[in-house]
């Protein structure tokens, strides 16, 4: 199963709601982010072509599916050391990724609805949310721990441009088993989950 939107849409939080309603319901869940398997910087990031760089080096989804998804989907229990990092560092440090009898693995992060990679989900969630709505989220947050003006800069020049660029190539709202509105500037929604 995927959980996936824009940067900033709250696809953490609907996921790890989801997880809780799954594991409610009696079913052993393994939620489990993308955002580790992010490639370091220099490989995530080119100044000549922040968008298309982004879209395409961010995750080491590649290395994500092979070493722990797939195995884990094939077990259903995994014991996994790989890289790992976070948004800001600049080297890997390891992490193990193990869960016992497993039901249902839920992957939460962007990119997810990529074309190569939907046939690995029996369902799919598209957070739907509007640029601004998730730029507000993003400052208010301290996104990345950067100062306001920084991750306004970061997210106008390089993840929303990946993102439009995700939706040109992949529809992954079109992709989605079902979108989950999580936006109240969107029609039909209130607060929103996040």
């Amino acid at each position: 199963m995927a959980v996936s939107g824009i940067d900033a849409s709250g696809k953490g939080f609907v996921a790890a709601r989801l997880g809780e309603a799954l594991a409610a319901g009696g079913l052993r869940v393994a939620v489990l982010g993308v955002d580790g398997w992010l490639n370091l910087p220099p490989l995530r990031y080119d100044p000549a072509r922040p968008a298309e760089r982004f879209y395409e080096h961010a995750i080491r989804f590649d290395e994500m599916f092979t070493r722990l998804v797939m195995p884990f989907r094939e077990a259903r229990t995994c014991r996994v050391q790989a890289d790992y990092t976070e948004e800001t560092a600049d080297a890997y440090r390891p992490h193990v990724y193990e869960f016992g009898d497993t039901d249902v693995i839920l992957l939460e992060g962007i990119f997810l609805l990529k074309q190569a990679f939907r046939r690995h989900y029996d369902l799919s969630f598209w957070v739907d949310c509007t640029f601004e709505t998730a730029l507000e989220r993003a400052v208010r947050r301290g996104q990345e721990g950067l100062a306001p003006a920084e991750t306004v800069r970061i997210f106008r020049t390089i993840y929303f441009p990946a993102q439009h660029l995700h939706m040109a190539k992949d529809s992954p709202r079109a992709a989605a088993s079902e979108v989950l509105i999580n936006d109240p500037r969107l029609a039909g929604s209130e607060d929103g989950w996040d």
